[in-house]
């Protein structure tokens, strides 16, 4: 798995992170439609062609995940979008789970599924210019949540898909989301992150995963959006890094943190918190909504305002870029 493990390298290659810019289709419409923008087919892709093209993505960007319906669409000049985020300098992804679906005998809980004919389709996605994968397991937290029943099902589908990907000859991204809805504490965060991502590499090495050739993409350790004691950067950091260091083995390629609806200023402070912090792995940013909603807000569908969409997103690039210890030239 040399190559496999080449690609994780370059995924969280240092002064980058990946673009999460594979909302569903009813995610992506519901977006559009709150920010004044028809939801329509070819409004969704000229939204992707606006992030992917914007000038110099690559030297803060290392990889773009995209939904499905993106990956077999193609740019206004004619060229396959894979082609594309290629010729710009990145690597293409592919989110391949087919979304959270209620628990059986617990409906406040999901579990993700997609499993189903799983690797026929990931085969598909190589030969379509696909280069690494991603699939997303939720957490709730509450007095009862997560029940060891959705620890279990989670770890052990994301340990499936993980292991189909590497055979396959695809990098898979390993998304294990505590959300950070409600009024837990940052240790309640901490107990439960913990408890997952204990889970999460139990199955990993059940199935043989190798940690080398995929990137794990955590939620950071927070408090509840809704909980009256906020944290510190630096004590989300500590958090943060002393549940990665207890459940994590020294040999993965990386970690990329996702955003979890942070705010961009507050993801972009805690990853900076992070850099401060001893860790075997290179700890970088696999963010979506707290890079690409200030560029939709700006751009609102308005061919004339592409620019104003690009500027927005590059900001944030180079922000969290920065953080990461080599400022990226991310055109302004």
């Amino acid at each position: 798995m040399n190559s496999l493990v080449e690609t994780a390298a370059v995924l969280v290659a240092a002064g980058k992170g990946v673009l999460a810019a594979d909302e569903s289709v009813a995610t992506m419409s519901a977006r559009l439609e709150k920010a004044g923008v028809a939801p329509t087919e070819e409004n969704r892709r000229d939204y992707r062609e606006l992030l992917v093209s914007t000038p110099e993505l690559a030297a803060g960007v290392s990889g773009v995940i995209l939904c499905e319906e993106t990956l077999r669409q193609r740019l206004a000049d004619g060229r396959p979008f894979p082609a594309a985020v290629a010729d710009f300098g990145m690597l293409t992804g592919i989110k391949v789970d087919t979304g959270a679906k209620p628990l059986p005998g617990n409906e406040s809980e999901t579990v993700t599924e997609g499993l189903d004919g799983l690797f026929p389709r990931l085969r598909e996605y190589v030969a379509l210019g696909a280069r690494f994968a991603k699939w997303r397991g939720v957490y709730v937290i509450d007095d009862q949540c997560p029940s060891r029943a959705a620890v279990h099902a989670n770890a052990h589908a994301l340990a499936r898909y993980a292991s189909a990907c590497q055979y396959a000859g695809l990098v898979p991204i390993v998304e294990p989301e505590v959300l950070m809805d409600g009024t837990h504490s940052l240790a309640r965060c901490a107990e439960v992150t913990t408890r997952v991502l204990g889970a999460v590499a139990g199955e990993l090495a059940a199935f043989g995963v190798d940690p080398a050739a995929m990137v794990l993409k955590p939620n950071m350790v927070v408090p509840g959006a809704s909980c009256p004691e906020q944290a510190a950067p630096g004590e989300i950091a500590e958090a943060t890094a002393a549940v990665l260091r207890q459940t994590m083995p020294d040999d993965l390629a990386g970690v990329a943190f996702l955003s979890g609806g942070q705010s961009p200023e507050q993801a972009t402070a805690n990853l900076a918190a992070l850099q401060e912090i001893d860790a075997p792995w290179p700890l970088t940013f696999s963010f979506g909504r707290a890079l690409v909603q200030p560029a939709l807000a700006a751009w609102r569908g308005d061919p004339g305002r592409v620019h104003e969409g690009q500027r927005a997103l590059s900001q944030r690039v180079r922000a969290n870029s920065a953080v990461l210890g080599e400022t990226a030239a991310v055109a302004p």
